[in-house]
């Protein structure tokens, strides 16, 4: 898999909303965060700002303002860090994962039963 690029768990947050709402500018991207965040307008700039050097996402300029699209694609960057836990943690085996979710009780009977009929279909 290829590298993909490193973000933090606060721009994981503002990627979100670029992934779900793109086309989108700051006004809009800083409005929602502020609702569902305790950062301030200039720190949500700042993590837009990082996204953009890090060329996670792009700008056009609009007159006045800068709408925003992502570079990546949720599900390629989703992927890449998801494989990157299993290899960290699990030496790249998926099955001891979820082996370990099941021994301590991680997924409810429901979850287990569900798991086990998509297995069976596979």
């Amino acid at each position: 898999m290829k590298n993909i690029i490193q973000i933090s768990e606060a721009e994981f947050e503002v990627m979100k909303i670029i992934w779900e709402k793109y086309p989108i500018g700051t006004n809009d991207i800083v409005n929602i965060l502020v609702k569902s965040t305790e950062w301030t307008p200039k720190t949500i700039q700042t993590l837009i700002s990082r996204l953009e050097k890090k060329k996670a996402i792009n700008h056009e300029k609009n007159g006045r303002m800068f709408i925003y699209s992502p570079l990546i694609k949720k599900d390629d960057y989703i992927n890449a860090e998801t494989s990157s836990f299993l290899n960290k943690f699990y030496k790249g085996a998926a099955n001891k994962l979820v082996l370990n979710f099941i021994k301590n009780d991680m997924l409810s009977k429901e979850e287990i039963r569900e798991l086990k009929n998509f297995l069976d279909k596979i």
